[in-house]
């Protein structure tokens, strides 16, 4: 793994600004023979929250600049796992934002095992922004395992289902897709699928669910930029409809990418 800060080697002294000062957002996208699916939604979500947590209104000319820094991180890799986040320049909060690219290797595109879920009342400060402020999902993350179980669905005040620790959760109920509507992130993943399910007639909704009623999905699954992974089971009430992740895995597949 490598980042580059505005396209080159950050300093010792940049570093210890990024670290110690956690303030920024960011976007995270796979990069399959050098494309990427999604790739105008990752760059209106940067946008959306430059403006929302700095000021600053991202316009066509620095799209490009963004693009080029990706590019230029990337050099010639064509596979990889890439996060692109927006952090405080030297000017601090009021200035325009910084942007540290890191490139990883990418995630493997193999199924991997279904997830079992434990639900947990908790809600995310601005949930509609991709952001830093990530203690409590790892929080969360450690204490499901801690408890048995593999990672955690958050639920409000009020008792909605949200959205998972790093992932928006879909249910199904034996005849359609069903996604919570409540105040979380959207997910690119997710609307990728809304749009590609709309287009392929696959029958969808998106409406509020409360968390006493989701025992009456048989089926659930987890969805981010790694993909789609099935759940097997919310708080050890097994999910065991598996047509959910084969409709989902199936869409995906045929969701276009975008050249970068």
């Amino acid at each position: 793994m490598y980042v580059e800060l505005n396209g080159r080697e950050p300093g010792v002294a940049e570093l210890h600004r990024l670290v110690t000062l956690n303030y920024g957002h960011y976007t995270s996208f796979q990069v399959h023979d050098g494309r990427v699916r999604g790739l105008a939604l990752h760059l209106a979500r940067l946008a959306d929250g430059a403006e929302e947590l700095f000021g600053h209104r991202i316009g066509v000319e620095e799209e490009h600049r963004l693009l080029g820094l990706v590019r230029h991180a990337l050099r010639r890799v064509r596979d990889a796992s890439v996060q692109v986040m927006l952090v405080p320049g030297p000017g601090g909060f009021e200035g325009p934002p910084d942007v540290l690219v890191s490139v990883s290797d990418p995630v493997p595109e193999t199924p991997r095992p279904p997830l079992r879920v434990q639900t947990v009342p908790f809600e995310r400060h601005l949930p509609e922004h991709k952001h830093r402020g990530t203690f409590m999902q790892s929080y969360h993350v450690r204490e499901a395992r801690l408890a048995g179980f593999d990672d955690r669905l958050f639920v409000s005040r009020d008792g909605k289902v949200l959205e998972g620790t790093t992932w928006n959760v879909a249910l199904w109920d034996g005849d359609q897709v069903v996604w919570p509507q409540a105040p979380v992130l959207r997910g690119v993943t997710m609307v990728l699928l809304q749009i590609a399910m709309t287009m392929n007639g696959t029958p969808w909704s998106q409406r509020p669910v409360d968390a006493a009623d989701l025992t009456s999905f048989p089926g659930a699954a987890a969805v981010n930029s790694h993909g789609v992974r099935g759940i097997a089971s919310l708080d050890e009430v097994p999910a065991t409809d598996t047509r959910l992740v084969k409709v989902l895995a199936e869409t995906w597949a045929g969701v276009p990418s975008d050249e970068l």
